[in-house]
């Protein structure tokens, strides 16, 4: 496929009052990269092609494990952003999000507005912010279990001016509700991709209706997740792949743009290749046909 390097070809969405382009950069994987030198340079190329969305935690770090992936010295995502874009660009828009932490228990779930606080204040420690542009309540993998009290102890971080929006992420419909009955909802962030997790494509649909960016993640990694890129695709895959002079990465991630204009894709590397590989795919058309194939 010819390498149109510029984000800004798969056109924008706005969050809140922020406009994004719908092709952002997911932080999970630049710790990944144990030259720090190379992962600061991703970083500042993701900007140079017209990244303005950074998808991001306080809780993405190395080593590898539950909350990160990589080996060698101790890395933080929001740290190598802030070394490697501050003072940030004007348009940059920061997302992150709050409710799985770690201490002397482990890895646990935020559930008192104290741990909240605390998740909030580590975030804008880490990033040399006075406030955050959005934040996505987290909540481990328990569907039933009621999101009220923790958003809106969200809302009142928001209020005293630490957050500007709000969103949800790892959520059902029924916390959707939930959460919009408190306070606006920017975005809905959920593991999705092309052959994982398809029992959220109503709720993507949903979320379009409702005028809400859906973010999947995991886009391209599918059941792989904090794994790194499948090898497992389809024979359609493989064949788009090929007709397109593209990789089968960048027809899932091709794919997952073409769900909606509120969807919004934020693949990760801390690899300068994989980088210019993700961000030409803003520019990857596939026909009504071609879609009909992979689905």
């Amino acid at each position: 496929m010819a390498a149109d390097l510029s984000a800004t070809a798969a056109g924008t969405w706005t969050l809140g009052d922020l406009t994004v382009n719908r092709l952002g950069f997911g932080a999970m994987r630049i710790t990944a990269n144990p030259d720090r030198e190379v992962a600061i340079r991703v970083l500042r190329r993701a900007v140079e092609l017209g990244v303005n969305h950074i998808d991001t935690a306080a809780f993405y770090r190395s080593p590898g494990g539950t909350l990160g992936v990589g080996e060698g010295p101790e890395r933080f995502a929001n740290e190598l952003i802030r070394e490697a874009l501050s003072p940030y660009p004007e348009g940059l828009v920061i997302t992150t999000k709050v409710g799985p932490g770690v201490d002397e228990r482990g890895f646990y779930n935020a559930t008192t507005p104290a741990e909240l606080r605390t998740q909030v204040e580590e975030n804008l420690r880490q990033l040399g912010r006075e406030h955050l542009d959005v934040v996505n309540l987290r909540i481990m993998n328990r569907p039933g279990e009621s999101i009220a009290d923790r958003f809106g102890w969200l809302t009142e971080l928001r209020d005293a001016g630490l957050i500007r929006h709000l969103g949800i992420s790892n959520v059902s419909p029924a916390h959707l509700d939930e959460a919009q009955a408190i306070a606006p909802v920017v975005c809905v962030q959920n593991s999705y991709s092309i052959d994982t997790h398809r029992e959220d494509d109503k709720f993507l649909g949903l979320c379009g209706e409702r005028g809400i960016a859906f973010v999947p993640f995991f886009a391209i990694a599918g059941s792989q997740r904090e794994g790194g890129p499948t090898t497992d695709h389809t024979a359609a895959i493989e064949a788009l792949a090929a007709a397109h002079d593209a990789t089968p990465a960048q027809i899932r991630l091709a794919w997952t743009l073409h769900q909606g204009p509120h969807v919004l894709a934020i693949p990760g590397t801390g690899n300068p290749t994989h980088l210019a590989q993700n961000i030409a795919t803003a520019a990857l058309h596939l026909t009504p046909e071609e879609l009909a194939t992979l689905n």
